[in-house]
């Protein structure tokens, strides 16, 4: 039988750990939750003025917030659709086999290791309208010369998020197509299915798992974007691409109103947290 020594062993072994996270993440979303309560001003400093829910009153009462709220779905319904449309083409795509098919692969996934903020950099030239590769291959093509951070601020910055996403989708739902059973496939052939059939029957059962995972992930990650749309547009011409990230930063580090941004910043938690359990209910409805 162990002795006590030997049972607090691994307790002991995880207490490191567990401090980590405590004051790394723990401790922080308390300070910041009982923060959202307060009226506080970190550049002028002072004493905190508790104001009960009034911040949390204010930003759901704000048309402003709201309208950030608007442009923040847009961004995240139009960039998950076409990641995940060009995802799967590409994941289609690279399940054959040809000559070249690691290099291709290896090519397509690169944008997933530049850093956003570098990505929003490279295609604020890209989109430049002097002298970007974009405005001058529109040019060519159709003779009109665009301004895409001006005229079509919002599509530039998809865009942006599908060049640099869309391999993470192609990547999971290559996975998946890699899991479909070959017997399987063998006897969807012999019965001659159409391919409809066949994608149906056989392949959409295998990687509808995966697929509803990295819709999860991607839809999570897009709501919370700042870094590449922050350094393409900074939210502009106007607030026409102001994501409710970028209204948080601007309250937080502009304003300083350090009370109501923690206030906002829960409000987006708890959407992120519902968006998630949306998705596990359907991704449960789907598996039963």
């Amino acid at each position: 039988m162990p002795s006590r020594s030997e049972k607090l062993f691994p307790i002991f072994l995880i207490i490191p750990a567990l401090a980590v996270v405590f004051f790394l993440v723990i401790f922080p979303l308390v300070w910041a939750l009982g923060l959202s309560f307060y009226k506080y001003n970190v550049l002028r400093g002072g004493e905190p003025i508790f104001v009960g829910l009034a911040n949390y009153i204010r930003l759901l009462g704000s048309e402003f917030i709201w309208e950030r709220f608007v442009t923040t779905a847009e961004f995240v319904v139009a960039a998950v659709a076409l990641e995940f449309i060009l995802g799967f083409a590409l994941a289609f795509l690279f399940h054959q086999e040809f000559t070249g098919r690691r290099l291709a692969i290896t090519l397509v996934t690169m944008p997933l290791l530049v850093a956003p903020i570098a990505a929003g950099i490279f295609f604020k030239y890209i989109y430049d309208a002097t002298f970007g590769i974009f405005t001058y291959l529109i040019w060519a093509l159709t003779g009109v010369q665009v301004n895409m951070t001006k005229d079509y601020a919002m599509l530039a910055v998809v865009l942006l998020d599908a060049w640099q996403w869309t391999p993470f989708m192609m990547l999971f739902i290559l996975a998946g197509l890699e899991a479909v059973p070959k017997h399987l496939l063998e006897s969807a052939e012999i019965d001659r299915l159409s391919w409809f059939d066949k994608f149906r029957v056989v392949i959409w059962p295998t990687i509808r798992p995966l697929v509803m995972l990295a819709l999860l992930f991607r839809t999570m990650d897009a709501f919370r974007t700042f870094d590449t749309v922050f350094a393409l547009t900074e939210g502009g011409p106007g607030t026409q691409t102001e994501l409710i990230s970028i209204t948080l930063y601007r309250i937080a580090f502009k304003y300083f109103r350090t009370g109501e941004a923690c206030a906002l910043a829960f409000i987006v938690l708890v959407i992120v947290i519902l968006l998630t359990n949306l998705y596990l209910r359907m991704a449960r409805r789907v598996t039963e």
